[in-house]
């Protein structure tokens, strides 16, 4: 469909969805409408299998997972075209609503800055009425739980906490790439894997200039994530958002811009209450790291040395040709992973991970420059504060092995006094901020 036929839609819509339980294949229908026709695409999402046949009961609670799960994953699709209209295909409750517009809102915030599309901002979903019945309560909070795994130092800590504290966890996935495959063997545990078949067409129209950009990917996978706990028969699924993922890159038209949204404490809430409310789930899901900096959970990760040769949070890498590298070492992440790590464990182990030695090159500054507050806004990556960044620097300034590096030198001189003030002025390293850890997880992050 040309791009100015999909401008003139005016209507995004959620026609059905279906699952075969014989697969785990789920589709997912979504329609674009408009004066000059429609378009339509279908998304597939397979779920891992349990050994058994799920009960009556499980399957009744996965059908209200699933409910939420389509109309989260539309984003994908709307974004081609934005239209001002979003029309649900069910009643909704209060809670559910409430995720559902802040993921078309707040989700896609960064993709209406960059885009210039302010309305999007404003968007108020269209819910049919009528009353929703009640869900069936699904206890499974004492179950085992399903640690999402990306790859990186972060869900590493988690897996590694979660086992230590008994908790016996599944890892898990939505697409498992090479580095994730490699981390999940290094870890020794059984994992399970959910596949999702985004519509070709999408790709087409992307290739042809249709509107594009970043879009709360992670509201959508953690749905995948709980629909596979629901119908394997496990219980919570265990997230590694750190606090640092609440804080906004920017201010646009009086809304706050931030890249992680869907990684933050208030996309957690949400999602939480929608499932509550939904599917009647009672401890579906939490993020085991939110009380934690991105600096203390880099020196809990550089307790753990089984996963250096395997470890990656490097999102450019997964596109680079050669498989065994893990880390381009020119984007925002590889530069703030370096700094995080960096203080807490010896130089050439950390050079050794990433394959280089980020601050011993003088090309990295710029880059750094802006982690550090110093020139631009935070960049548009999942990355930590400011603050987080000018702690790491003060920390490498003080050790014989960092404080002659150029890099650091150059950054010591350029981060203005106020920085200096503000990150002395915070606790990286103590605990804290809005939560939702169950007490029962709380002790797996708890000294000794």
């Amino acid at each position: 469909m040309p791009n100015e036929q999909l401008r003139r839609m005016d209507a995004f819509t959620f026609p059905s969805y279906s699952i075969d339980l014989a697969t785990g294949e789920a589709l997912f229908d979504y329609a674009l409408t408009g004066p000059d026709g429609e378009q339509r695409f279908t998304e597939a999402i397979t779920l891992p299998l349990p050994a058994q046949p799920p009960s009556d009961a499980t399957v009744a609670t996965l059908g209200r997972v699933l409910e939420l799960l389509h109309v989260v994953a539309g984003v994908s699709y709307y974004k081609t075209a934005a239209p001002r209209r979003l029309v649900l295909p069910t009643p909704l409750g209060g809670a559910a609503a409430a995720l559902v517009t802040a993921v078309y809102t707040k989700g896609l915030a960064e993709y209406a800055y960059r885009n210039r599309l302010p309305h999007v901002l404003e968007l108020a979903p269209e819910v049919p009425a009528g009353s929703v019945p009640p869900a069936r309560a699904y206890d499974n909070s004492d179950l085992r739980p399903l640690s999402a795994v990306g790859g990186g130092k972060d869900s590493i800590v988690s897996l590694e906490a979660l086992r230590r504290a008994g908790l016996d966890p599944v890892p898990f996935s939505v697409n498992p790439n090479h580095v994730i495959v490699a981390v999940n063997e290094a870890s020794g545990l059984a994992a399970l894997a959910a596949r999702r078949r985004i519509d070709p067409v999408l790709f087409d129209l992307n290739a042809a200039g249709a509107r594009n950009g970043h879009i709360p990917v992670t509201a959508i996978n953690s749905l995948i994530a709980v629909a596979t706990a629901v119908l394997n028969g496990l219980g919570p699924v265990v997230m590694s958002n750190e606090r640092s993922a609440s804080d906004p890159n920017l201010v646009w038209n009086g809304h706050e811009i931030n890249h992680q949204w869907s990684k933050g404490v208030e996309a957690e809430g949400l999602l939480r209450a929608a499932l509550a409310e939904h599917a009647g789930l009672t401890e579906p899901y939490f993020s085991l790291l939110r009380p934690l900096s991105e600096l203390h959970i880099a020196r809990l990760f550089a307790e753990i040395d089984r996963y250096d040769d395997v470890v990656t949070s490097c999102n450019a890498a997964f596109k680079l040709r050669d498989a065994s590298e893990r880390w381009c070492r020119d984007c925002p992440k590889c530069r703030f992973v370096f700094l995080a790590m960096a203080p807490f464990m010896p130089r050439e182990r950390v050079v050794r991970i990433f394959g280089g030695d980020l601050l011993a090159d003088g090309s990295q500054l710029p880059g750094y420059r802006e982690l550090l507050g110093v020139d631009g806004h935070k960049p548009f990556e999942c990355v930590g504060e400011v603050e987080e960044s000018v702690v790491a620097l003060s920390i490498l300034a003080e050790q014989e092995q960092w404080r002659d590096a150029p890099v650091v030198r150059a950054l010591v001189d350029a981060v203005p006094e106020t920085a200096w003030s503000a990150a002395a002025a915070s606790d990286v390293f103590t605990p804290g901020g809005p939560h939702f850890v169950p007490p029962a997880y709380a002790k797996a992050l708890s000294p000794g």
